[in-house]
C-alpha cells in the first residue's frame, strides 16, 4: 500500500508508472486464468480492427464474396467475424438437426468467405448462434429446450418456428460443440463467437427437466422469475447459474483450442454498466471480453460506449476487449436493413477506441440497399490502421478510481424495510452512477472504474482517489479494502447508502465504513422528499464557485446520521417543506445540527461523505450546483497537488489518457451535441481552442506532440513532468500522441 502522506500516494503512482514503463510490451496481454503467463502472446492479443457481416438465410442466392471481402480489405481488419451455423448453417453441415440454409444449395457460403478473406491476410472467427433451434429437432430433442411454467417450449417471439434451447441441457454440451467440431475440421477457424450468450442481464428461468433437476438438487426450489437477492433461493440459483455459464466456456474454449491453441471461445457480453451477471467472474475465464453494444436508444446519453469501455477494462486488466458497433439503425424501432447516423455511428467508434476496446464494425446482410454505412466505417478504421502504434495501449494514466458497483446494480432497493424494489430497474440504480460520472465529465477528470471485487493495493495503489457513488452493497473484503487504502493515504468521496448491506443487500446495523466516514446513522433513510435543501455553515473548499447563498439543493433521499467528530460542520440538513401552494413555502424547521456532508482529515488522507443522494439528485435533476459540490469534493479528496489533466475552454469533454507503445496518447471526446442525452447525433459542433496542461510520468521528456485526427504537430512545452498545448478545435475527437 502507499505511504501515510499524500506525498507518499503520488510516489506510489510514480513507481507503479515506472514499473509500468520497465514491463513494456508483456503487459499488452493478460493471460488467461490458469493460462501460464510465458505462453506464446496469442493473436487475438494484437487484434486492432474487426469486421462482421452477419448473414440472413437467403444471402447464399446473391452474395458476392470477393466483393464483401474486397470490402473489409479496404477496411484494413485483422480479423472477419463469418456467419457459421447453430440457428443456420452457411455451409453443407451433416451434424443432425443443424438446419442448413434452405437457399445454399451447392454453395458452401461460410468456406468461400473464410478462404477469400484469408486470401487478404485477415483470421476467420465462426459467428455462432445457440439460443434457438428449428423445431423439427423437437420431437428427437425435446431435452434440448426451454420450457414455461406450462411445460410448453418457448418460441422466438418473431420467428415462432425457432425454439429457444437451454443451457443447462445437452444442446449447449453436446450439439453446439458438436457444430464447432465440425466447422473447426473443415475450416479451421482461428475462433468462435456466440451471439445473445451468455450476455450480462438478467437470469433467466426455465422449467425444462434438467432446470427442474437443478432446482430440486442444487437450489431447494423453484427460484423467484425476477431478480430478487432478498430470496435465498435465487442466491443459490446465481450461483448455480455463474457455475454453469462457466463450465460451458470452458468447454467452448477447450474444444476452439483442441486444433489450435491460439485458437479462442468469445462470448457474447457488453450491457454497459446494467449488469446482472457476475461479470468480473466471467473475465477470469474469458481470454477476450466482446461487449456487444451496438449502440444507443431513447434518453441514454452518449456516453454510454466509453462507460462500457471503463466496465470492461475493470475486469479484463489488460485482456482483450472488442465493442460492436452497429451500422444499422439499431434504434426504437429497429431498422436492420438502414444506415444509422454517420456522425452517431463516429461518435460510437470513437468512444470505443477512446475507452481502449478494438472496434468490431458490423452490418446485417449480404445485399445492401443501404450503402450509407460503408463509408462511416472505412473513413475511421483507414484512419486508425495509418496510426496504429498509438493505439497500442500499455497502461490507464487516470489517477481517479470509481467504483463499479456491480452488486448495487443488481440487487439494490433504497431504502432498508421500504420495500421499493429497484434492482428489477437497471437504469434507477445506475441513477448514482450517472450523476457523479457526468459531474467527472464536466470537471474534466482522468478517472477509471474499478471492480468491488479488485480493491487490493495493487490496483489502487495508483490512484490519489476512490470515490463511491452510494456502493450501498459492499463485501465485508471489499470494505476492509477501501479502509486500508484511506488508512495510507488515499482519498475516498462516499455518498448515501454505501456499505450499508453486505454484497447480498442483507443490512448490516451500521455501515461497514460509517468509522471511515465519521459518522452514526440515526434512522432510517428519509425520502423521496423535493424540496429540502442543504445548509452552508462554513466556508470550505468544497464550496468554492458557489458564494452568494446560505442554501444549496438537497438531495431527495438521505440517512439520518450524525457527526462522530466534534468540528463544526460546512453543510447542515433543512428538511423538506412544501413546494406548493407558493402561500406554503417556507421552512418549518430552518436549521438543523444534522449534517449533510461529513469531510474529514486523518492519518494523510481526507474523506468526503454525504448522507444523501446527491449523485442520483444531480443526475435527474441536472441541478449545477449538486454537479459543482461532486467536482469540488473530488478534487478535495485528492489533495493539494493539481490533477495531472487540466483543459481550459468551453464544452462538454470525456477523456482518457493511456501510456502506448510510442510513448502516450491523450483522447478527447466532445459531446457537445443536443443530442447528448437523446439520440441520435445528427452533427458536430466543434468546440476550441482548449488549453491542456497534461502531466507525463516523472523523467519523461517528450519530443514531439501531434494531434493526429487533425493531422498536424502541435507546439508545447514541458516544465519537469507538465507539458502545454492548445487545441485549436475539436470537431467529433482528437487523439493527442506524445512521442
Amino acid at each position: 500500500m502507499p505511504d501515510q502522506s499524500r506525498t507518499g500516494v503520488r510516489a506510489t503512482r510514480r513507481e507503479f508508472l515506472a514499473l509500468s514503463a520497465a514491463s513494456g510490451a508483456a503487459l499488452l496481454w493478460r493471460p488467461r486464468a490458469g493460462l501460464a503467463a510465458t505462453a506464446t502472446v496469442p493473436w487475438y492479443a494484437t487484434l486492432r480492427r474487426c469486421g462482421q457481416l452477419n448473414l440472413n438465410e437467403r444471402d447464399p442466392l446473391t452474395l458476392d464474396v470477393e466483393a464483401w471481402a474486397e470490402y473489409w480489405a479496404s477496411l484494413r481488419v485483422d480479423a472477419m467475424l463469418l456467419s457459421g451455423g447453430g440457428i443456420v448453417a452457411f455451409y453443407p453441415t451433416e451434424v443432425p438437426f443443424h438446419h442448413r440454409s434452405e437457399f445454399l444449395g451447392r454453395r458452401d457460403l461460410l468456406g468461400e468467405l473464410a478462404a477469400a478473406v484469408r486470401r487478404r491476410g485477415m483470421r476467420v472467427v465462426a459467428r455462432m448462434d445457440c439460443n434457438y433451434a428449428y423445431e423439427d429437432a423437437l420431437g428427437a430433442h425435446p431435452e434440448w429446450f426451454e420450457r414455461d411454467r406450462d411445460g410448453q417450449p418457448r418460441r422466438h417471439g418473431e420467428s415462432t418456428w425457432l425454439l429457444k434451447t437451454c443451457m443447462f441441457g445437452p444442446y449447449f454440451t453436446e450439439q453446439m460443440p458438436a457444430i464447432y467440431r465440425e466447422i473447426d475440421a473443415r475450416y479451421g477457424v482461428d475462433g468462435f463467437f456466440t451471439n445473445g450468450w451468455p450476455s450480462t442481464g438478467a437470469l433467466g428461468v426455465c422449467y425444462c427437466g434438467s432446470c427442474r433437476r437443478l432446482y430440486a438438487e442444487k437450489v431447494g426450489g423453484v427460484p423467484p422469475e425476477q431478480t430478487d437477492a432478498t430470496s435465498a433461493l435465487y442466491r443459490k440459483y446465481y450461483g448455480a447459474y455463474m457455475d454453469r455459464v462457466m463450465e460451458v466456456w470452458g468447454l467452448w474454449d477447450g474444444v476452439a483450442r483442441a486444433r489450435k491453441p491460439d485458437s479462442v471461445y468469445v462470448g457474447n457480453l457488453g450491457g454497459g454498466t446494467r449488469v446482472v451477471k457476475d461479470v468480473w467472474r466471467i473475465a477470469r475465464g474469458a481470454a477476450w471480453f466482446n461487449a456487444d453494444h451496438q449502440g444507443r436508444v431513447g434518453d441514454t446519453p452518449l456516453w454510454d460506449c466509453a462507460q462500457q469501455g471503463r466496465v470492461a477494462q475493470a475486469v479484463m486488466k489488460g485482456g482483450t476487449i472488442t465493442n460492436v458497433t452497429g451500422a444499422y439503425s439499431n434504434s426504437r424501432p429497429t431498422w436492420r436493413h438502414v444506415a444509422k447516423a454517420p456522425a452517431e455511428t463516429a461518435l460510437w467508434l470513437a468512444q470505443t477506441t477512446a475507452s481502449g476496446m478494438v472496434p468490431w464494425y458490423h452490418w446485417l446482410g449480404g445485399s445492401p440497399e443501404d450503402e450509407r454505412w460503408r463509408e462511416t466505417g472505412r473513413a475511421f478504421f483507414q484512419w486508425l490502421a495509418a496510426h496504429e502504434p498509438h493505439f497500442r495501449n500499455r497502461r490507464s494514466l487516470a489517477d481517479v478510481a470509481v467504483l463499479f458497483p456491480q452488486s448495487t446494480i443488481a440487487f439494490y432497493r433504497s431504502g432498508e424495510g421500504k420495500g421499493s424494489w429497484r434492482g428489477a430497474d437497471r437504469a434507477q440504480t445506475t441513477d448514482y452512477l450517472q450523476g457523479l460520472y457526468y459531474a467527472l465529465l464536466e470537471g474534466r477528470f482522468l478517472f477509471d472504474f474499478v471492480h468491488e471485487h479488485d480493491l487490493g493495493a495493487e490496483t489502487l495503489g495508483s490512484y490519489r482517489a476512490l470515490l463511491l457513488p452510494n456502493a450501498a452493497h459492499l463485501s465485508d473484503a471489499a470494505c476492509r479494502a477501501i479502509r486500508a487504502y484511506a488508512a495510507a493515504g488515499g482519498g475516498v468521496l462516499a455518498t448515501f447508502e454505501t456499505a450499508r448491506y453486505d454484497e447480498w443487500g442483507d443490512p448490516r446495523p451500521e455501515p461497514a465504513l460509517s468509522d471511515l466516514f465519521g459518522v452514526t446513522v440515526t434512522g432510517p433513510v428519509v425520502g423521496p422528499f423535493p424540496n429540502s435543501y442543504m445548509r452552508v455553515e462554513r466556508r470550505h473548499p468544497v464550496l468554492d464557485g458557489l458564494e452568494g447563498t446560505a442554501l444549496l439543493p438537497g438531495p431527495e433521499e438521505r440517512l439520518g446520521v450524525r457527526a462522530r467528530d466534534t468540528a463544526p460542520a460546512v453543510l447542515t440538513v433543512v428538511p423538506y417543506y412544501p413546494a406548493f401552494p407558493p402561500e406554503m413555502v417556507f421552512p418549518r424547521t430552518p436549521r438543523t445540527d444534522e449534517p449533510a456532508a461529513v469531510l474529514r482529515e486523518s492519518g494523510g488522507g481526507r474523506t468526503a461523505y454525504f448522507a444523501g443522494d446527491v449523485d442520483r439528485t444531480a443526475w435527474r435533476s441536472g441541478n449545477t450546483d449538486l454537479s459543482r459540490l461532486l467536482q469540488n469534493a473530488a478534487r478535495w479528496v485528492m489533495g493539494e497537488a493539481p490533477p495531472s489533466l487540466a483543459i481550459e475552454g468551453d464544452g462538454v469533454v470525456e477523456t482518457f489518457a493511456w501510456e502506448t507503445e510510442p510513448g502516450f496518447a491523450l483522447h478527447v471526446l466532445n459531446y457537445t451535441n443536443p443530442n447528448m442525452t437523446r439520440g441520435l447525433v445528427r452533427r458536430f459542433y466543434p468546440i476550441g481552442p482548449l488549453g491542456v496542461a497534461f502531466d507525463v510520468p516523472a523523467g519523461r521528456r517528450v519530443r514531439g506532440v501531434e494531434a493526429l485526427r487533425a493531422g498536424r504537430a502541435l507546439p508545447f512545452t514541458q516544465q519537469g513532468r507538465t507539458l502545454r498545448f492548445v487545441l485549436s478545435s475539436v470537431a467529433d475527437y482528437e487523439v493527442v500522441a506524445l512521442t
